[in-house]
């Protein structure tokens, strides 16, 4: 699945086979009527000629320079509606921080043009998928009247894929000879819920410092790898990785349509879905991945 984002490998054609030999025959005999002063001058020409088409000579490549920068929030969904500090009050001050050229949304494709249309006649949002996330809705789609960044829709996500995710669970539950994979699966919910109980004491679960660090992803990790095991395959598209993958083969496309353009992509998902991107990203040459913390600091000395 992984898009392959390297750049060309091998000689630069001048370099390289016939061309290359023709090139010496040509240059000796050349020399033979020169004399050394003047055949100094040429070659160095030469060499600086070169040097400018060789885009590493000076240890800085332009390929470098327009790498796209890429930051992903990870996302509460209804809790930015109730929490106290990361509300969307808290999320509009993030993304104006942030500054986006793209926000890479999790909007179904076929759920965006609806939504933007609604906003559009009155201010709102009505498209049932949509609506359900109020970082979009309450968010994303009011910041459009005051900031000049481009929403791409790139959620995997379809109603036939969660219908039938949700009844093939609802089978497996009720499989008496699944019970001790359902088993597995809950202990691995309580797990990382005893592990999120241990920082909500703190204050820490819904913090966003917290939820932008390896550690969150990790407690993730402890259920939804379990559950990925057990069931990706038999979920069909709806499995853990599967849908990832759906989620991601958007966002890969997105990446490679505006690559090397010198722009800043913001993704925002559930924060559940920020590890396995990360993962993903991290094998990326052609982009540079910010972390979240700067922004976060930034407007909390504000």
């Amino acid at each position: 699945m992984q898009i392959n984002s390297k750049l060309p490998q091998g000689k630069p054609r001048h370099l390289s086979g016939q061309k290359h030999y023709n090139f010496e025959l040509n240059l000796r005999a050349f020399t033979s009527r020169l004399s050394g002063t003047y055949l100094y001058a040429c070659l160095s020409i030469c060499f600086m000629i070169s040097c400018n088409k060789n885009p590493t000579v000076s240890g800085i490549t332009t390929v470098e320079k327009s790498k796209n920068e890429v930051v992903i929030l990870g996302a509460i969904h209804g809790g930015h509606r109730t929490d106290s500090i990361y509300n969307t009050v808290y999320l509009k001050k993030l993304i104006k921080e942030i500054n986006p050229d793209y926000i890479l949304a999790e909007i179904p494709p076929d759920r965006f043009e609806e939504a933007m249309r609604g906003f559009k006649k009155d201010d709102s949002i009505s498209e049932p998928r949509v609506m359900r996330f109020p970082e979009y809705a309450d968010v994303v789609f009011p910041l459009t009247k005051e900031m000049n960044f481009e929403i791409i829709p790139t959620a995997g996500w379809t109603l036939p894929m969660a219908q039938e995710r949700s009844q093939k669970l609802n089978a497996i539950r009720k499989d008496s000879l699944r019970t001790a994979d359902w088993n597995t699966y809950q202990n691995a919910n309580k797990l990382s819920d005893s592990i999120y109980s241990i920082y909500k004491t703190t204050g820490k679960v819904n913090d966003p410092y917290f939820i932008h660090t390896h550690t969150y992803d990790s407690i993730q990790d402890i259920s939804l790898q379990v559950y990925n095991s057990l069931f990706n395959v038999e979920l069909g598209l709806g499995g853990w990785d599967n849908i990832n993958i759906a989620h991601y083969w958007n966002i890969e496309k997105a990446l490679q349509k505006y690559k090397y353009t010198g722009k800043r992509m913001l993704i925002i998902y559930g924060a559940g879905h920020k590890g396995w991107f990360l993962r993903e990203l991290r094998k990326r040459d052609d982009i540079k991945l910010l972390e979240m913390r700067p922004f976060l600091d930034a407007i909390e000395d504000k």
